[in-house]
């Protein structure tokens, strides 16, 4: 037998949850690449995780690198020898090159090459055992892991995540002879840290997961977090109600879980009377746990938790979270009423107090410019300035209160309750929230016209204030996440869709910033940044880089409008007249360019037309403009891009038969309006002789 499956997993202290399974995915992809540059072929590579163990098995692994054929070249054969026609005593270069090769000069061969006959050496490698070269695979994968921090255990010098009890590291049946993280490899893994303590032997890779099974462990991470999510299901509608799932809950509770047993429990009714995302955040972000819902996702006095054991007793593990869910409840119900005793704009005031950043000052003047740039926006997109007004100063209230003091993640959201308890509008409630949206790729905008503006004000100071003090993002640091609000500001256009000039807008919010020097350079910055999010988006949305640039070239930054012309640029780079027309506006503007005519004349004189294909693209040239520009004016840009295509004929005859620098000056300037006149309607959409490969 040549090969067999390799099981390697290694076994320490809990592991953190939400870290698990992109530490085992590295670890995989670490050994996969080591095997690869280790030129060890193999079969399927599969990964497990558990709060205990990492573990990768790959199958059909052979024992040995196959044999390689080693060929080296040596110096030029005149070179090689001192009379320089090949033959003679060899020179100490010919005699080096044997040296490096470990034979004698008389063992080398020749080989013809392009650049003349050379010497050269060839040898048949023996491949090496996989046993000697799997340790330091093994090792170099766990070395590239991305832990943020290692740690130091015991005596030893090892750095691991978490302290290392066990390797399991088996190819085949045979134990690989080596030492991981200063513990010696075998074959004995662990199972449940209380079901089956002692000690399991694994003897292949083949009976690794039905052996850790059998000690009440689920190894499969898949597996393990389907369990978990079937069982929450159930048990949720054993209590009459269905389960609400967040996936980044399900995950994190699927690697603290070895054997998942489901456990439900429950609370007071008198807890409904808070908003439902305050006992939400309660039950999954604090305590781990999933909150039941009726079938119209109306929360119920309940909650779901996983056990990492079968108890005797489970009724005391949940009487146990419950004691421990309840105190957490009573703080967060006396939050919500002591909060509500004041109205939300008593605490604007309190603001002044509160720095937003040292440099740009504090919340309340942040509030103030947002406040001011928002009516600006209000009045240029048609939306209701006082209301943008009224719920920019309240926006950021909630920041004061004490349940957005212990809950961070539900400002906003608690912002949208205490405005309705004080009476306000829903839109003013709504628009509230909506300054945070969207928060994360995919996230929803706001749901009305005024949180959108809010929305779009509040990133546009945050993005002009940040760069305003040399702050922006360098390589993948962005504390200030401003690559996701330029994203949230690209989005906001286009969607709703605002059409503004965000150059403009850009701009107005850079001047009004407490610190702006060269106003006019951080609004360049700010317009290169937001423009390369653009072209990200486009990319995201299926549109060629070439038509994204090709819009750009021309048109200012207004998002909604680029993201249109640039679709309509992208489906006509398919049809047969794009690459003539590209080809045309790019040769007419290298000859504009080479006589520096670029920026003359547009007026033609007709009397001077003498060629044929001259006077033919003058008239095509009269009939396809009005069509052209009406089109352009409605946004019809791929009406007006399949306009242009009625020049593709007479341009590719006018290139042909006509000499555009003729000797005579009258008769050359009258061309060279002629093509300006052309590269001006072949750039009304985009620069279309950016489109070529």
């Amino acid at each position: 037998m040549n090969s067999a499956d390799l099981l390697f997993e290694l076994g320490c202290e809990e592991l953190p949850p939400k870290s698990l399974r992109k530490l085992r995915d590295a670890l995989a992809a670490g050994i996969e690449n080591g095997l690869k540059d280790a030129r060890l072929a193999h079969g399927a590579v599969e990964k497990f995780a558990s709060p205990r163990r990492l573990a990768v098995i790959v199958r059909d692994l052979p024992f040995q690198q196959p044999d390689q054929l080693v060929e080296k070249l040596g110096p030029n054969v005149k070179a090689a020898f001192t009379n320089g026609d090949g033959d003679g005593a060899p020179t100490p270069a010919a005699l080096g090159f044997a040296r490096s090769c470990g034979v004698e000069f008389d063992q080398l061969g020749r080989k013809d090459t392009d650049k003349g006959e050379r010497l050269a050496y060839s040898a048949i490698e023996t491949g090496q055992a996989a046993a000697d070269l799997l340790p330091g695979i093994i090792n170099e994968s766990l070395k590239r892991l991305p832990i943020a921090k290692r740690m130091r255990w015991g005596n030893g010098s090892a750095e691991f995540v978490r302290p290392v009890h066990w390797v399991v590291f088996l190819h085949g049946e045979e134990i690989v002879e080596t030492s991981i993280l200063d513990v010696a490899a075998g074959n004995q893994s662990r199972g449940h840290r209380f079901h089956a303590p002692d000690p399991i032997s694994i003897n292949n890779a083949s009976e690794y997961q039905q052996a850790l099974l059998n000690a009440k462990v689920v190894a499969d991470f898949e597996t393990r977090q389907a369990q978990v999510k079937e069982a929450v299901e159930n048990t949720a509608a054993s209590l009459g109600g269905q389960a609400r799932i967040d996936n980044g809950l399900l995950e994190e509770v699927s690697a603290l879980v070895e054997w998942p047993v489901p456990i439900s429990g429950g609370f007071e009714d008198k807890f409904m009377a808070m908003p439902p995302e305050v006992i939400t955040t309660t039950i999954e972000d604090h305590q781990k746990y999933f909150p039941v819902e009726d079938k119209d996702g109306n929360l119920l006095p309940h909650f779901i938790t996983l056990s990492n054991l079968e108890s005797s007793a489970p009724e005391e593990i949940q009487k146990g979270n419950e004691r421990v869910v309840k105190p957490r409840l009573e703080d967060a119900l006396f939050f919500w009423e002591q909060d509500n005793k004041e109205p939300l704009i008593s605490r604007l005031e309190k603001l002044q107090t509160v720095v937003f950043q040292k440099e740009l000052g504090t919340l309340a003047g942040k509030t103030e410019r947002v406040a001011a740039l928002g009516i600006e926006l209000a009045k240029t997109c048609n939306g209701n300035a006082e209301s943008v007004e009224t719920a920019a100063k309240l926006s950021r209230c909630d920041l004061l209160t004490h349940a957005v003091y212990e809950m961070p993640e539900l400002q906003g959201r608690m912002g949208y309750y205490y405005a309705l308890n004080d009476g306000h509008s829903t839109e003013i409630a709504e628009a509230i929230e909506g300054l945070y949206q969207p928060r994360f790729a995919g996230d929803d905008l706001p749901s009305n016209l005024t949180g959108s503006l809010l929305s779009l004000a509040d990133k546009l100071d945050t993005l002009a204030g940040i760069f305003a003090i040399g702050k922006k993002p360098t390589g993948d640091k962005d504390p200030f996440a401003l690559r996701r609000a330029a994203i949230g500001v690209l989005r906001l256009c286009q969607e709703l869709p605002l059409t503004i000039n965000l150059e403009e807008w850009l701009a107005k919010a850079v001047a009004a910033q407490p610190v702006t020097t060269n106003a006019d350079e951080i609004t360049a910055d700010l317009i290169t940044f937001i423009s390369e999010r653009a072209r990200v988006l486009a990319k995201d949305q299926g549109i060629d880089s070439r038509a994204f640039s090709a819009v750009l070239e021309i048109a200012p930054l207004n998002p909604a409008d680029i993201q249109t012309r640039a679709q309509a640029v992208n489906d006509f780079m398919q049809s047969e007249a794009a690459a003539s027309l590209s080809e045309a506006n790019k040769r007419a503007g290298n000859i504009l360019r080479k006589q520096e005519a670029s920026e003359g004349s547009l007026d033609i004189d007709s009397g001077l037309l003498n060629e044929a294909a001259e006077q033919a693209l003058q008239t095509a040239l009269q009939n396809t403009l009005p069509l052209v520009e009406a089109a352009v004016a409605k946004q019809a840009y791929a009406e007006a891009l399949n306009a242009l295509t009625a020049l593709a004929g007479p341009l590719d005859q006018f290139f042909t038969d006509v000499m555009v620098m003729a000797d005579d000056e009258a008769v050359r300037n009258n061309r060279l309006a002629l093509l300006r006149n052309i590269r001006k309607a072949l750039s009304s959409v985009a620069d279309i002789s950016l489109l070529q490969s």
